[in-house]
């Protein structure tokens, strides 16, 4: 955790890189392929899009692996490559990357709702994470990001796995959407109570991701500044 808090510490504030998705497509990600198959079958380009963030002056570059949990890559009958793909993932950037940039690894949503919503129990949730957690470490992560969370079961599901599976540092952020009451995850979950209870939960810096834009992302870090003494990581659409 060590080198994360020594660039902080330093710069107060640390640049992450920019969209994958729509990076993905530009260099001819097919609609509906699972982007973390690219990282065997296409590496030289995947490796490009790290490259080009380091190049323009990121601090942070994530990885290829938003979707790299077995259950979401069983949609897409990669479940078996797990392993291999998250490794390969975290490789690319760190590669990329070399001793410019850190490297967070990006861990997504399941796709699959938990308990009482759904059917997915936490013990399940903890170990899908956990498996996808290991690989990113074994290929070279500096920090693990939970992203795009709607569920706070969720993303404190996915915390718990970065704790019990590598020493990394863990930052969860959530997505949060304008309602008539303000903004809120498509749960329920407002900016304040995430930051607290993520906080809780143990991650090492908290946030938003997507979701909305920068004008809107500005008011969300600000209703969660009072509830954590935590960084705050922002990263908008």
């Amino acid at each position: 955790m060590g080198d994360w808090e020594d660039r902080l510490n330093e710069k107060k504030l640390l640049v992450a890189d920019g969209a994958w998705g729509t990076e993905l497509a530009k260099l001819g990600l097919p609609v509906g392929e699972a982007p973390e198959a690219w990282n065997s079958r296409h590496p030289d380009k995947v490796r490009s899009i790290a490259s080009a963030y380091v190049e323009a002056g990121a601090d942070i570059v994530l990885t290829n692996t938003f979707g790299g949990s077995r259950l979401k890559l069983a949609r897409s009958g990669l479940a078996e490559r797990t392993d291999e793909l998250n490794r390969l993932g975290a490789a690319l950037s760190r590669e990329a990357a070399g001793g410019q940039a850190l490297v967070f690894a990006s861990v997504g949503p399941t796709g699959e709702f938990m308990e009482p919503v759904g059917t997915r129990t936490e013990p399940e949730m903890v170990a899908c994470f956990a498996e996808q957690v290991k690989a990113l470490c074994a290929g070279g992560a500096d920090g693990i990001v939970i992203e795009t969370m709607s569920d706070l079961n969720e993303a404190r599901a996915a915390l718990k796995a970065v704790r019990e599976s590598c020493e990394l540092p863990a930052v969860a952020c959530m997505t949060f959407e304008r309602g008539v009451r303000g903004f809120a995850t498509m749960m329920g979950v407002r900016p304040e109570q995430a930051a607290a209870e993520l906080d809780a939960a143990g991650a090492d810096a908290v946030g938003s991701n997507c979701g909305a834009g920068i004008e809107e992302m500005i008011e969300v870090i600000r209703l969660m500044r009072p509830a954590t003494g935590r960084p705050l990581w922002a990263k908008p659409n």
